[in-house]
């Protein structure tokens, strides 16, 4: 049984009893018995462990994790610390230097954004080694699905970071009379420049933030 230490634990307990979780979970032991299966297995929830929809502020949607060597964690975007930035994370972060001029630190772990209520959340939670969007349809997209219409039935407003094509679809499960979505291109070197560069996402989060009384999120990743 997974255990995410927090209020996920009660809320979503019924979610593995389904039967697509079930096959699910029957697949993911297979694929992590045969091949090299990214993140590891106690981190797969790593995103729900330390965010709980309690906490949870902001969503930031990725799409899957990193399918090299070291580099995932179970955060969407986030790279374990002393692994090379990703071009897209490296863009996110050129982003904030314009927004905030926070310079560009030496590594690409965004805990401290996880402990703030910001939900680093991949549409799908694992991949095979060197190979993107393996794991799609394989029934993580009904599951993360789940995650986003529960935060959407949240009291509170939630601020959802869409960004791509992908992310973009999400915007049907939210009821924008309640809650804020910020749209734009996906951070990667393809699309950056088409719209991401130059959107302030950083900042109008923050604006949206202070203007619901809630405390803002430190965007600012310190060298380790």
């Amino acid at each position: 049984m997974v255990q995410f230490g927090n209020d996920w634990d009660e809320i979503l307990r019924e979610e593995f009893d389904k039967e697509y979780y079930k096959k699910l979970r029957e697949f993911l032991i297979s694929e992590y018995k045969t091949y090299t299966i990214y993140p590891g297995m106690n981190n797969i929830f790593a995103a729900l462990k330390y965010t709980s929809r309690r906490d949870c502020k902001v969503l930031l949607l990725g799409q899957d994790p990193y399918h090299g060597p070291n580099q995932a964690h179970g955060l969407a975007f986030s790279v374990n610390a002393g692994v090379r930035i990703p071009p897209s994370l490296l863009n996110m972060y050129k982003e904030l230097q314009t927004e905030y001029g926070y310079k560009i630190p030496n590594n690409g772990c965004l805990i401290p954004w996880s402990r703030q209520g910001v939900l680093l959340l991949n549409t799908s939670l694992t991949v095979r080694q060197g190979q993107p969007n393996s794991h799609a349809n394989a029934g993580w997209e009904i599951f993360t699905d789940q995650i986003i219409r529960l935060l959407n039935e949240k009291d509170e407003p939630v601020v959802f970071l869409l960004w791509g094509a992908n992310a973009r679809k999400k915007r049907d499960f939210i009821d924008q009379s309640r809650h804020f979505i910020l749209e734009a291109p996906h951070p990667s070197p393809m699309s950056a420049h088409y719209g991401f560069f130059g959107c302030g996402h950083f900042r109008k989060t923050n604006e949206i933030l202070r203007r619901l009384g809630k405390e803002e999120i430190h965007w600012e990743i310190k060298d380790l």
